[in-house]
């Protein structure tokens, strides 16, 4: 009995509605075919309720703050309201601040500019580069890549133990000594492998140390309940383009006073509360203590209000309903998988780890760009290729050194079935990229069962047509025959 049989008394449905369900794609062998959208965990399709509240509100659209008129104080009305619908739907506590961004890379850049100067952070090497790379200003440590969550606290516990003294420092270590400031930050769900990081114990860890700990909730945030309070995590960031909200806006929200304390991210209009020359000719500013400080610029007030508005659309479908059918989805896909011996499934803490609808592959004896290019072109499925933003954890995965160089997409040498090593054609190195299939609250079961049959075909069949490389990605070769 297949698992799609087996779960026959769930939805066959997906339970909120998306933009672009109904999109036919061309295929490469002729005809078309609804296009089956996999790559949630790059962007998100807009759910329609997102798009239904912004077409409302469109013809009401006016400036944010300090205007007069009749729309702009709906507007600003508009943008606050969804300021207090989204510290909800996050749990924040009351002196938290919630501050609107361009996303979740946005956000963490955000945070990296109001760190203290003797600040050390925590990065694990397994983030995504949103969380890897904001960093260039304090003291950085690495982290090597746990292999069981219990691994991941006792490595953060260690390395917050040992971390370098400050002589300015209030902090005192056990031993008596003087230690800096700290911050840890963590992935909630992983881009790649799916899996479930151990916030709330990494968490506990990082506060009995005196370091403080910021959560990426760019994955986490769209597939399950994020609650700052619950989790005791310091700061929580994602995007909106990942929670089913296009336009491009993000949020950093948690404790207001490293952020009160530093020179605004951005200065100009907005942030600055008072402005005067002085008689050398210079300017005296006073800053904002609000989330303004951070704000500086007319604000997204659309893509702020996508975001509340899909915040309020996930709540009241029901986390629980959500998680559930997900599960099933992601059930029926590494079962599927699990039947194809070609296949290998790229994960850190194991098949039992609990996971989101993020899963990333590697097929034998197959370029993953090729493979990702022919679910495309033959079969109208869209998934992602590459390194995922997260090179050393996918070079960590798929066994290589974390520190070797690599880029993603498809190598210079011709696309085509390679040699079962996985090396190139020229029996050069290890292929240094892997197949990402992501999906959600907007996927209906037929996306699942056509993805499963595809890659069983494309394994045991092969492609149906030529491909070629170009600037960097496998495409069709328009100019060939079919094979």
């Amino acid at each position: 009995m297949s698992v799609f049989t087996a779960a026959a008394d769930q939805s066959l449905c997906a339970p909120l509605s998306v933009l672009g369900k109904d999109v036919t794609v061309p295929l490469v062998t002729g005809g078309e075919v609804t296009y089956a959208a996999l790559d949630y965990a790059a962007s998100a399709p807009a759910l329609q309720r997102v798009w239904d509240d912004v077409a409302a509100y469109a013809p009401y659209y006016g400036s944010v703050h300090r205007g007069a008129g009749y729309l702009s104080q709906l507007s600003t009305d508009l943008f606050e309201n969804s300021r207090a619908t989204v510290a909800e739907f996050l749990g924040c506590r009351a002196d938290d601040q919630v501050i609107f961004t361009r996303s979740t890379t946005d956000s963490l850049n955000l945070l990296a500019a109001v760190v203290p100067a003797d600040c050390q952070v925590f990065v694990y090497e397994t983030e995504h580069h949103a969380s890897l790379l904001p960093w260039r200003d304090a003291r950085v440590t690495y982290l090597n890549a746990p292999r069981t969550p219990a691994q991941a606290v006792e490595t953060l516990e260690r390395a917050l133990a040992d971390r370098d003294p400050s002589p300015s420092s209030q902090l005192r270590s056990s031993r008596g000594g003087p230690i800096a400031p700290a911050l840890v930050c963590v992935t909630g769900a992983s881009n790649v492998t799916g899996e479930l990081w151990p916030v709330k114990e990494l968490a506990a860890a990082a506060h009995a140390h005196g370091a403080r700990i910021v959560l990426d909730a760019a994955q986490l945030a769209p597939h399950h309940p994020v609650d700052i309070a619950e989790l005791d995590v310091d700061w929580v960031a994602f995007s909106g383009h990942k929670l089913y909200a296009p336009f491009g806006s993000g949020v950093l929200a948690g404790r207001a006073d490293w952020l009160q304390d530093a020179e605004p991210y951005l200065a100009g209009g907005g942030a600055s509360r008072k402005v005067a020359r002085r008689t050398d000719g210079g300017v005296d500013v006073e800053w904002h203590s609000t989330a303004a400080r951070h704000e500086a610029g007319s604000p997204n007030v659309i893509g702020v209000y996508s975001i509340a508005s899909a915040c309020r659309a996930l709540t009241e479908a029901g986390f629980d309903n959500l998680v559930t059918r997900e599960q099933h989805l992601v059930t029926a896909v590494r079962a599927g998988l699990a039947g194809v011996p070609e296949v290998k499934v790229l994960s850190l803490f194991g098949d039992d780890a609990p996971r989101v609808g993020v899963i990333s592959f590697v097929v034998e004896g197959w370029n993953s760009s090729h493979f990702a290019a022919a679910l495309s072109a033959e079969y109208g499925i869209g998934v992602r290729d590459g390194l995922f933003c997260a090179h050393p954890l996918v070079r960590t995965l798929l066994g290589s050194d974390p520190q070797e160089a690599g880029e993603c997409g498809a190598p210079e040498a011709e696309p085509g079935e390679l040699p079962r090593s996985r090396t190139d054609s020229t029996g050069g190195t290890p292929l240094l990229n892997a197949i990402r299939v992501s999906f959600g609250a907007g996927t209906p079961d037929e996306h699942i069962e056509r993805f499963v049959r595809a890659v069983k075909e494309l394994v045991s069949k092969g492609a149906q047509w030529k491909y070629r490389t170009e600037e960097g990605r496998c495409v069709p070769d328009r100019g060939a025959a079919q094979l």
